[in-house]
């Protein structure tokens, strides 16, 4: 029998958009996805943080998340904390089935500035705690260095570049660049996806 595939929404760059909130959250539970994951800007420069979560936990969905550049990772934890059992992977993992998913939020512009190394090392600490696992997802608020969301003329992480080509996950997810929704890109045999605010189910 074949394995039963895990279904994913990924959501980025909300921004304190409760109407797309509540949105998405019918969209998990209409798709009946086994997990939601917020890559980051879950807020507008840290002015709101009401119904951004919960809709979610009503759908009876589990959620994961990472700070983008638009909040600090404190607001991130207070999330967590006070939507539990969220979990806020940015330097931490998570295992759904086989799947082991571990992540690093922040940027290089905002409320947590990206250190190059830094992003790698947090990156790292996740990965080591689900290296086993059969599939990975590796989450980041940023995209890497090299991919097609730097069209728009941001250069991507050299860190999170190093951290693709280290631990060769199944997927990259990210947001950050508003107008490279949607995007995909290939790095070796990493799928790399900007999932936007449109979302995007992956299945794996």
């Amino acid at each position: 029998m074949k394995d039963k595939k895990t279904k994913i929404l990924a959501i980025g760059d909300i921004h304190g958009d409760t109407g797309l909130v509540k949105k998405m959250a019918e969209k998990a539970k209409k798709e009946n996805v086994d997990l939601v994951i917020l890559t980051g800007d879950l807020t507008f420069a840290e002015m709101s943080t009401k119904n951004l979560i919960g809709p979610f936990l009503k759908a009876k969905k589990q959620v994961l998340l990472i700070h983008g550049n638009h909040e600090s990772i404190a607001t991130a934890d207070f999330l967590a904390d006070l939507y539990s059992p969220t979990r806020n992977i940015h330097g931490y993992s998570f295992k759904k089935n086989d799947i082991g998913i571990f992540g690093a939020g922040g940027a290089d512009i905002g409320f947590d500035i990206v250190n190059e190394s830094n992003i790698f090392n947090i990156l790292k600490k996740g990965y080591e705690e689900i290296k086993d696992s059969k599939k990975k997802i590796m989450v980041t608020h940023m995209h890497a260095k090299g991919t097609k969301s730097e069209f728009s003329g941001w250069e991507g992480s050299k860190g999170i570049r190093k951290a693709i080509e280290k631990f060769k996950p199944d997927f990259l997810i990210h947001s950050h660049i508003h107008e490279a929704e949607g995007i995909e890109d290939k790095i070796g045999k990493t799928k790399v996806i900007n999932v936007g605010r449109k979302g995007r189910i992956i299945e794996i």
